[in-house]
């Protein structure tokens, strides 16, 4: 099954940056070769479920090993059967809706 998931790891005590820890998640979504989008408050990964979750859990295990002790994710999940859809079908169907204001 097919799924996007907006999530956000918060490492808890390393201190107010967590940008290293941000960046160590990136690489592991890129290695795994995943379609994803970093916003400046999470990432939206595209996939096959079992894929992205595993992707989230190697994050966790790479956020503990970096010393983290504790860790807060907040994650939204979304899955369609009716039909294959991406981040950017998603975006480009608003976009089109917003280009016919700019027309009108």
């Amino acid at each position: 099954m097919q799924v996007m998931v907006d999530f956000c790891v918060v490492p808890i005590g390393v201190g107010v940056s967590v940008s290293p820890h941000v960046a160590e998640c990136e690489r592991i979504i890129r290695d795994a070769g995943l379609n994803a989008h970093l916003h400046p408050y999470g990432t939206v990964i595209e996939g096959e479920w079992d894929a992205v979750f595993a992707v989230v859990k190697r994050c966790h295990e790479r956020v503990h090993a970096m010393g983290a002790r504790r860790i807060s994710t907040s994650m939204r999940v979304g899955t369609r059967t009716d039909k294959q859809q991406t981040m950017d079908d998603k975006l480009n169907s608003v976009r089109t809706l917003l280009a016919r204001d700019q027309d009108s």
